[in-house]
């Protein structure tokens, strides 16, 4: 009896690739659900206990191991966790020797809670702990409990290669930052994933040029907020003032790094995510424009389009601040797609509130968003100094019309391109058709069409003659020059 992993991250279903390791005596089958980050941590986690004798399987029944890499942002996610966990529970009665552990966000925010609250978990291991997974294992082999969730003040995984095990061998992602400074209200990942700090850019070349070694030609460039990277010799970000004069002349920002990765591999295209509105500067732009081997696509989180709700969220943007680098963006880069992230039902949210959100996606028109109702997450300042006020049934109806009207943008968008060839990389296979490719455009919009001769990997251009409000229809008409 088998169950494929069941995670799944922009909407595509991904299965572990068993990985061969000749010294592995043991298998680890691995789940991870919530951000690109995570999905991220799994690879490196995978590569840990690689070099420790495991192997990755996508068979949960004849795992040794299984582990779970777990999100907090929204209340539905921990409740999709637990709902696993009753799940692995059933797994280990046919299998008694059966070892499970949580890793992540809610291993972080729960702690020694989870091993009392969850029967089922031998180990808890925090975002920044997973180096000690080797120890934690050999204490519950011993028989006893493991946890570690202590949070670093380093960027903790540079050093080590990621076993690229989520991966189509087209895509990857490179972590740059971990942790975040900047305390919105509704949000754990402070609490969780600790404080701001940078990865040594010298790691992150090396990482991109191993990717390329073996032919990727698409990476992602990742951290809760990449516009915040900032390195000056290692350290928390916000030491960065007790920095010698040297290592500030040296420092290295988001925009050089971005730089110096374009130039490294002009053949390989190039995103990252996420930014945020507060620390985005028009270098990042302008340098965004100066390489057409990074990619014209922004994922802008806004949260709000109403100033009061902003402040109360701690969000260290204003509605006019915010569209002011929206229209610094267009000027710059003027094919350049925005997408964000919409939270509806915040705590005193009024109706003027939930129109000022619906006026600016008017004003912006994105091509694409991630709208949520707002879901109280404990222990955060929201949910220790406000009341989750907003009956359910008004969250749901505000985010029907954001919703609809995000729908209605994208089509919008969509058909912008109608008529206009665009450069594709070639990712997968139609899901709705074996006869077609899939793959995106620099602006980050699928685009399907029929396979010829193309294959996997291919960068070709395609002439857009259809579209809906996610997909361009369109025919290739031949390889980019990028190919």
């Amino acid at each position: 009896m088998s169950e494929k992993n069941p995670y799944k991250y922009n909407g595509d279903t991904l299965v572990i690739n068993e990985e061969t390791n000749s010294n592995a005596t043991k298998s680890v089958y691995i789940e991870s659900y919530g951000c690109a980050m995570n999905f991220s941590d799994t690879e490196i986690v995978a590569s840990i206990l690689s070099e420790n004798g495991y192997k990755t399987s996508n068979d949960m029944y004849e795992a040794d191991l299984i582990l779970v890499n777990t999100c907090s942002i929204r209340e539905k996610a921990e409740l999709t966790v637990r709902k696993r966990l009753q799940k692995f529970n059933k797994v280990r009665k046919v299998n008694g020797n059966l070892k499970v552990g949580v890793l992540g966000c809610m291993a972080e925010r729960l702690k020694h809670k989870f091993l009392e609250e969850e029967k089922i978990v031998d180990m808890v291991v925090g975002p920044d702990a997973y180096k000690d997974l080797p120890n934690l294992l050999q204490e519950i082999e011993d028989g006893r409990s493991a946890v570690n969730v202590i949070l670093s003040k380093d960027e903790t995984y540079g050093d080590i290669t990621p076993t690229r095990i989520n991966s189509n061998g087209i895509n990857a992602f490179i972590s740059i930052t971990r942790g975040c400074d900047n305390m919105c209200t509704f949000c754990v990942v402070p609490f969780t994933r600790g404080r701001e700090r940078s990865r040594d850019p010298q790691s992150i070349i090396e990482e991109l040029n191993d990717l390329n070694s073996k032919g990727y030609r698409e990476i992602t460039l990742l951290g809760q907020n990449v516009d915040s990277y900032l390195w000056y010799g290692g350290g928390l970000k916000k030491d960065y003032s007790k920095a010698s004069e040297i290592q500030k002349a040296s420092s290295i920002n988001f925009a050089k790094l971005l730089e110096m990765c374009a130039l490294t591999q002009p053949k390989i295209r190039i995103r990252f995510s996420t930014s945020n509105p507060q620390d985005m500067s028009l270098d990042v732009i302008k340098i965004m424009a100066k390489y057409e081997n990074i990619c014209n696509y922004i994922h802008l989180p806004v949260q709000s389009g109403s100033n009061s709700i902003l402040k109360a969220m701690n969000r260290q943007h204003t509605r006019e601040e915010y569209i002011t680098l929206i229209e610094n963006i267009y000027k710059i880069i003027p094919d350049c797609s925005i997408s964000h992230d919409m939270i509806s039902g915040f705590p005193n949210e009024s109706e003027e509130d939930h129109k000022d959100t619906l006026s600016l996606m008017e004003k912006v028109k994105y091509s694409f968003g991630y709208m949520f109702k707002y879901s109280e997450r404990p222990g955060t300042p929201a949910a220790k100094k406000l009341d989750d006020n907003i009956d359910e049934i008004i969250k749901s109806k505000r985010l029907s019309e954001i919703v609809e009207l995000q729908q209605k943008h994208s089509l919008y968008r969509s058909k912008q391109f109608i008529g206009k060839t665009v450069e594709v990389l070639i990712e997968k296979e139609s899901k709705k058709s074996n006869l077609n490719w899939a793959g995106r455009n620099q602006q980050n919009t699928t685009v399907v069409f029929p396979k010829k001769n193309y294959k996997i990997g291919d960068f070709v251009n395609v002439k857009i003659n259809d579209c809906t409000s996610a997909t361009l229809v369109g025919l290739a008409t031949g390889y980019s020059k990028n190919n």
